[in-house]
This record gives structure tokens, sequence and C-alpha cells, in this order.
């Protein structure tokens, strides 16, 4: 049963406004058919997938988990297209393996908008701020996500939150869109939509879901974190990125601070996605940039995806009950 009806639930049929957010190494057809069964909207990200027979299995085992619920593809493309980019090849699987919606973030997609529409499928674009969402809005894309200063992973420049992003983005957008960024709790997504937004992006917040194919230390060390154990790095090279502190974001923000023409290859060697997916295998979360954000004030325990949802549904309705019980009888205005 759909609890609150937005033009994200009607559109994919689900049971609260949320999308559950491509994870690097993470979101698998595990991940996203718990999100499904669950009443959100999941995206696998191909990335974690870099062959093309790999990925169309993933969709494959996917499709036969979600049992004909929803789930979608993440497509993030880099700033700038560089030989062997495999953004074009990845639309034209999904479409072909009966994907209905793609996550696109990374760089403006109005050069694939033709394409896309051709092959029919849905496109939501994700952004760091309503000037980019804004910009998605023109060239065509159906629906935006816009995360927020602070959200797990790649928050851009600007650094705006998430609550002020909502506000602007009810003010001016007049696609669909989804607020991320620190949103991990029923009451938050009564906010968005009071806003305006037709949903939410969660990311942090169902690290903690057992269905999660993580090292269960990896999980409990999320759960036991809090909203003050996340720092920023990798601004001086315009690629701003949110994750748990650990000592790599210690040696980096040395490097960072001690070089102030530091480059994206001298990090590489601390920062390589590659170093980050051993954390995820072995719990060890001293090493590696592992997204998180301020929604690990949210998690305190490892859940079924299931017991997560229910959770955010029962604190939807309490915030909803409360709003009712502020609202004065129209015979009580003077």
């Amino acid at each position: 049963m759909t609890l609150m009806h937005t033009e994200l639930t009607q559109r994919f049929g689900l049971r609260l406004p949320v999308l559950a957010g491509g994870l690097m190494w993470l979101a698998d057809a595990d991940y996203v058919a718990a999100a499904a069964h669950a009443g959100a909207l999941g995206f696998l990200t191909a990335a974690s997938f870099p062959e093309d027979a790999q990925l169309r299995a993933e969709i494959a085992r996917a499709q036969e988990l979600c049992q004909g619920k929803p789930f979608g593809v993440n497509v993030s493309m880099l700033p700038k297209l560089v030989p062997g980019e495999r953004t074009e090849q990845v639309f034209r699987i999904a479409a072909e393996m009966g994907v209905e919606v793609v996550e696109t973030s990374g760089r403006n997609p109005e050069p694939y908008l033709p394409l896309l529409r051709e092959l029919g499928l849905v496109v939501i674009h994700k952004v760091p701020a309503v000037r980019y969402a804004i910009k998605a809005q023109q060239v065509g894309v159906d629906m935006v996500s816009i995360v927020g200063a602070e959200c797990g992973g790649h928050p851009g420049m600007d650094m705006i939150g998430s609550f002020v992003n909502a506000a602007m983005a009810g003010r001016d957008l007049d696609i669909p869109f989804m607020i991320g960024g620190g949103v991990g709790h029923g009451a938050q997504i009564v906010s968005a939509l009071a806003m305006g937004a037709a949903g939410v992006v969660m990311g942090t917040r169902l690290l903690v879901a057992q269905e999660l194919n993580a090292h269960p230390d990896y999980k409990r060390a999320i759960a036991e974190a809090s909203e003050r154990d996340t720092v920023l790095t990798m601004s001086s090279v315009r690629n701003t990125v949110r994750t748990l502190a650990n000592e790599t974001t210690e040696a980096v923000t040395r490097m960072e601070t001690d070089n102030p023409n530091v480059t994206i290859a001298d990090l590489m060697p601390l920062v390589s996605g590659q170093i980050g997916r051993k954390a995820y295998e072995t719990g060890d979360v001293s090493r590696g940039l592992l997204s998180a954000g301020h929604a690990l004030g949210l998690t305190s325990a490892v859940q079924p995806m299931a017991e997560i949802f229910d959770q955010l549904e029962q604190e939807a309705c309490q915030a909803l009950a409360r709003i009712d019980a502020l609202r004065a009888p129209l015979t009580e205005v003077a």
C-alpha cells in the first residue's frame, strides 16, 4: 500500500517516495531487490560491473529477484568524456534488458537525451545543487535528484545544505525532484514533500541493511558511527568527497594541506576505489575513502531492509500526525 501519493510513487508503484541511491561496489541485484520489496526504487551501479556481460548478468539476476517490481541502473559519467567510456553502451544494455529508468550523474546528460528518448528510458539526473537541476530541467530530463552538502560521496563544490536545496527547488523547478543528503528519517521524507519534493534519496541510511553484500564488521562500524564521524577531502582537486573519517582521510588531508599544487594523480595511491572496495570485503574501515554522510546519526543497528522501511513509514506517519495536530480547524480561524 502506498502511504504518500507523489509523482515518484505513482510512476513506479512505490510504497514510499524513496530512491535507494546507487552505491559503488555495493548496489547489486541483492540491494535493489531488497529495496524493491521494501517499497522503494533502487539503482544498480553500472560502474561496479565493468564488462558488458557482467552488467547483463547482474540486471538479469535483479529482474529475477525483484519479481516484476521496478529498479533502475545508475550511470555515473566522468566530468569529461574520455576514450573508452561505456556510457552509451550501458544505456543500450539497460534498455535491451527491459530496465525502465536510469539515474545519471557526473556531467550534463544533454548529448545522450535523444538516444535515451529513442530507447524509452526514464531519466532521473542527480546533481549537487539547484542551479544544476535547473539546467537539467531545461535540457529535458524527466526528474532530478538534488543531493546536499550532508551527503556521503560527492556533494559538489557549492556545499548547499539539503534543507535549502529543497526550498529552492520547490520554488524554481517544474519537473519532479527528489532531495538527498543526510536523509535517513521518515520525518525528513514528510518535510521534503512539504517543500514540494516528489521524494527523497537515501544512501548512508541503507548501508546497514542486512542484504547489503558487505562484511558484517563494515556494517557494524557504520551502525556505531555518528554524524560527527565524516570528513571532507579532495576539494583541492575540485572533487570534494564526504567519507568516513579514517587513516586515509588523515593522510589525504595532510597532502592537500602541505602541497597546494597537489593533483589527482598524486592522491590516487590513497583514494583509488579499489582500496575502498577492500573495506567492504574485509570489514577493515581504517583505509580507503568510504562514502558516508551525516545520516550516520540516524543509523544505529544492522537491520533487514524491510525493517528499515517499516521504521521510516512509522516515523513518517508520526510526522504527518504532528502536522495534523498543528492545523487549526477552519472555525477557529479569525
